[in-house]
C-alpha cells in the first residue's frame, strides 16, 4: 500500500494511523466509558481517578477532531457537556474491545508460564 496524508500528515500504513489515533493511555479508557452511556466531563474524570484534568481535556478533544466522539453543549447556567460516541467511535469501540480481549488473553498466557512479557 502506498504512502499516504491524513490531515496533514504523511502516513506508512493504515495501521500507524489508527494505533496513532487511538493509542496512548487514556484514549481507549474514554472510548470504553462512552460506549455504555453518554457522560458529563465530571463524569468521566470521576470514573477514570489517575487521568488529570488537562489531559482529560487534550484527549476529549483529540477524539471529537478525530470524529470519534461528539460534543453536545447544552447553553444552560452553569453549562452542562455531554460527550457520547459517534457511529465511528462505535467501530473503534469494537476493536478496542478486540484488543483488549487479546490483551487479557496474552495475561493468561503469561501468567501459565510464569513469565513477564
Amino acid at each position: 500500500m502506498p504512502d499516504f496524508i491524513y490531515k496533514g500528515k504523511i502516513y506508512y500504513n493504515p495501521v500507524q494511523l489508527i494505533m496513532e489515533k487511538l493509542g496512548g493511555t487514556w484514549k481507549a479508557p474514554i472510548l470504553w466509558r462512552l460506549n455504555k452511556q453518554t457522560m458529563r466531563y465530571g463524569e468521566l474524570r470521576k470514573d477514570i481517578p489517575h487521568i488529570s484534568d488537562k489531559m482529560l481535556t487534550t484527549q476529549l478533544k483529540e477524539l471529537e477532531e478525530d470524529g470519534f466522539v461528539v460534543k453536545k453543549v447544552y447553553a444552560e447556567i452553569p453549562p452542562r457537556t455531554e460527550y457520547s460516541l459517534t457511529e465511528i467511535g462505535k467501530e473503534a469501540f469494537e476493536i478496542i474491545n478486540r484488543i483488549r480481549d487479546f490483551g487479557l488473553k496474552l495475561k493468561e498466557i503469561n501468567e501459565k508460564v510464569g513469565k513477564h512479557l
